[in-house]
């Protein structure tokens, strides 16, 4: 499958000093310890779930030490079933908060229990921390529900597809839909210098040195998974994108990868927004997020063969 056509697993032990300088790391540092007070852009999108009871907290094991889920639990959840989201923050900003509305809206529209993943994140740990520990954090959950999606917005939407790509290649368990918000699907490829935008070269640049600093493991397929060589077998994918979103490029062409796949696909951009594609049109952000609850909502309540 694609891990084998890619070479050996990644594993944690990475020569991280190799391309991360001080000035990088003491950045790196600011917006990981800073974002529980900078990052707003949800604020204004809380449709639903603001009276759901503040989250509970879980501790699941994973390879690289036991790591907080945050419950979020409907009054009747959809029975068997769970969605379990991971943050964005550029795999640099600890910070599971930042998508807490989202969560609760989910949790409150579809009707399902929301577990947030609160993951590690650089300069602390290097690829594969993260990726590894959101496939042992929705394994865990995998084992107590008959149905799971897995989502998330931005480098969360990378590690969601990541996610599916793990689970196929170790025939552990099987999402039953991926949600991929805005997602950051390749970190090998240079970004363009010209690109405008929210997500610049520079921010793209910091990311690959601080989280992904051994370029070798850039074009893996759990770190791009745009680029595994294999998509066959993966679960049926709601890609979001924004029309002037640096990323854009990366739903586009994980989408038609994944068409090409036999993967079912659904594809949605909002027009003339920039990476907070939600944030950036709230009258559309509307009718985007009810029907991605739907989405998960559906997909978790397909009755199971007889």
């Amino acid at each position: 499958m694609a891990a084998a056509a890619a070479g050996t697993r990644p594993t944690a032990r990475r020569v991280r000093t190799t391309c991360m300088g001080l000035w990088d790391r003491l950045t790196a540092m600011v917006m990981h310890a800073s974002a529980r007070w900078t990052v707003r852009y949800g604020e204004v999108l809380r449709f639903a779930g603001t009276d759901l009871p503040r989250p509970g907290i879980v501790r699941v094991p994973t390879r690289h030490g036991r790591i907080r889920l945050y419950v979020y639990r409907p009054p009747d959840p959809v029975p068997g079933g769970a969605y379990v989201h991971f943050h964005g923050g550029a795999w640099l900003m600890r910070y599971p908060a930042m998508d807490d509305w989202w969560c609760r809206y989910v949790a409150a529209t579809a009707g399902v229990t929301v577990y947030n993943v609160d993951f590690r994140c650089g300069p602390y740990v290097a690829f594969p921390v993260a990726q590894d520990q959101c496939f042992d954090a929705a394994s865990w959950v995998a084992t107590g529900a008959r149905r799971v999606v897995v989502g998330g917005f931005s480098s969360g939407g990378g590690l969601a597809a990541a996610v599916c790509l793990q689970a196929r290649d170790e025939s552990a368990w099987q999402p039953a839909l991926q949600v991929l918000g805005v997602p950051a699907l390749d970190l090998a490829s240079d970004p363009d210098p010209a690109a405008g935008g929210m997500i610049s070269p520079g921010l793209r640049d910091l990311v690959r040195r601080v989280y992904f600093p051994d370029p070798s493991t850039r074009r893996h397929p759990y770190a791009s998974p745009l680029l595994a060589p294999e998509l066959t077998g993966l679960p049926r994918a709601v890609i979001l994108t924004g029309e002037r979103d640096a990323l854009r490029a990366d739903g586009d062409r994980y989408a038609a990868r994944l068409r090409e796949a036999r993967v079912d696909v659904v594809y949605d951009e909002t027009p003339g927004v920039d990476h907070y594609f939600l944030t950036d049109d709230p009258v559309r952000a509307r009718v985007t997020m009810a029907w991605v609850a739907d989405e998960i909502r559906r997909a978790l309540s397909v009755a199971d063969p007889e």
